[in-house]
């Protein structure tokens, strides 16, 4: 499984879909290379791609600056840049991604 992260040479991209209509807003798991997060906003007028990157600021404890969506603006497979090296960025985006369960 690879990581929904790549590093770059001002921070990291985030290769995400995402399910905008949800009840709330939510990191569900990875789903193949990317992160799959529901967000509590419809997709009309932006109104998702805002609420992603709220979300992720929020999260990854960022100002909203340092995050772009660069990719799907329109689909649900997204990607944003994440304009930031602070030490520890990379562990915190790794938390992102709930561990599944051990097989017995």
């Amino acid at each position: 499984m690879s990581d929904f992260f790549q590093p770059t040479g001002q921070g990291y991209v985030l290769r995400l879909t995402v399910v905008p209509g949800a009840q709330r807003t939510v990191v569900v798991g990875l789903h193949g290379d990317r992160l799959k997060v529901r967000l509590a906003a419809p997709p009309e007028k932006g109104a998702a791609n805002q609420e992603l990157i709220t979300f992720l600021a929020k999260v990854l404890n960022l100002p909203k600056q340092a995050l772009k969506l660069t990719l799907g603006a329109s689909s649900r497979l997204k990607s944003v840049e994440i304009r930031d090296l602070s030490p520890g960025l990379a562990e915190r985006l790794r938390l992102l991604a709930p561990k599944p369960p051990p097989t017995p």
